[in-house]
């Protein structure tokens, strides 16, 4: 499951260049990042492995971030995994449909520096 020493952050993006950079930054961190471009590839990874923290974008083939939430908070497992939101959806109805599904944070791409983004899911990592 989870390796304490080594936390692996489940990184879901379908822009294959941010996801680079975001899984460079987090292994410069000492995360692990565990990387998948949909939301069906996440769930998939995560029926094998329970990350520490999901860092997660909404607008994806497949299933969308919202899909991958919802099924999250519904799975025993993975009920508890904190989940941070990384999407360009800034519209009001979108962070509320976040909340209500149960994500942890709601970060807009445009508004937060990589590093702020990094800093935010590692004070979910225990």
């Amino acid at each position: 499951m989870n390796n304490a020493k080594n936390p692996i952050v489940l990184l879901v993006e379908d822009d294959l260049f941010l996801q680079r950079m975001y899984a460079a930054k987090l292994a410069k961190e000492g995360l692990n990042a565990l990387t998948a471009v949909d939301g069906e590839k996440a769930l998939a990874l995560m029926s094998e492995t329970v990350p520490a923290v999901v860092l997660l974008d909404i607008l994806m083939p497949k299933k969308d971030g919202f899909a991958v939430l919802e099924a999250m908070r519904a799975d025993e497992r993975l009920k508890d995994v904190p989940v941070v939101l990384l999407t360009n959806l800034g519209e009001q109805e979108d962070v509320k449909r976040a909340r209500r599904l149960g994500a942890n944070e709601y970060l807009i791409k445009a508004h937060f520096l990589p590093s702020e983004v990094i800093g935010v899911v590692k004070k979910y990592i225990k």
